[in-house]
């Protein structure tokens, strides 16, 4: 019977620099749950992404532990701390590997945005990847994510999604100009920011 528990599990993964972590990718990642019936979510914080050359403002520490002040007790979410512990470049295709290590008999979802699931075909190592996972592509309203040539095996599932206009950088700003990031950050992470005098 344990088995048969483990086949049926549907873990979702959302990657990102979480610099810091807003409503926008908490709603996102609870979009996905529901609509595909996850057993959890769970986010990783990159190390360094391969698409952005900009280190993290704030240490990683203190991102994980906003994540934690947003997650709270909610246990549909989760987070792993795989590319921070393996450093440098953060790659899909290795996180990927160790969580299917971790997870053997568990069907995995990698959450995307969109604009990332238009370039999907240039991903590092793609082939491998999508033998590995299922994408979960976030849709926005008038905006064409699909490939014409999208690469055989890749296996998409696109769900309607909460669009909000906010961002990590425009978070970042708003400190830095001593303006309030009340309700565009869960309310943990509002205080946590507020207390530690991050990004000022």
């Amino acid at each position: 019977m344990r088995g048969k528990d483990l086949q049926s599990r549907r873990l979702g993964y959302l990657g990102g620099s979480f610099d810091p972590v807003h409503i926008g990718h908490m709603m996102a990642a609870q979009d996905a749950l529901e609509a595909m019936s996850l057993e959890k979510v769970v986010f990783v914080p990159t190390a360094q992404s391969p698409l952005k050359e900009a280190t993290p403002g704030i240490t990683d520490e203190d991102r994980v532990e906003l994540l934690r002040a947003a997650i709270g007790r909610d246990r549909r979410f989760g987070i792993s701390m795989t590319e921070l512990m393996r450093g440098g470049v953060s790659f899909t295709i290795d996180t990927v590997g160790v969580l299917t290590e971790e997870n053997p008999d568990a069907r995995l979802f990698w959450i995307i945005g969109a604009d990332q699931a238009s370039s999907l075909n240039e991903w590092h190592r793609i082939d491998e990847l999508a033998a590995l996972v299922e994408f979960i592509v976030l849709e926005r309203p008038g905006f064409d994510w699909r490939p014409p040539d999208l690469a055989p095996g890749i296996r998409v599932h696109a769900i309607r999604s909460h669009v909000f206009d906010v961002s990590s950088s425009e978070i970042r700003h708003r400190v830095r100009a001593g303006r309030s990031v009340r309700f565009l950050v869960p309310e943990g992470v509002a205080t946590w920011i507020e207390n530690r005098q991050h990004y000022r």
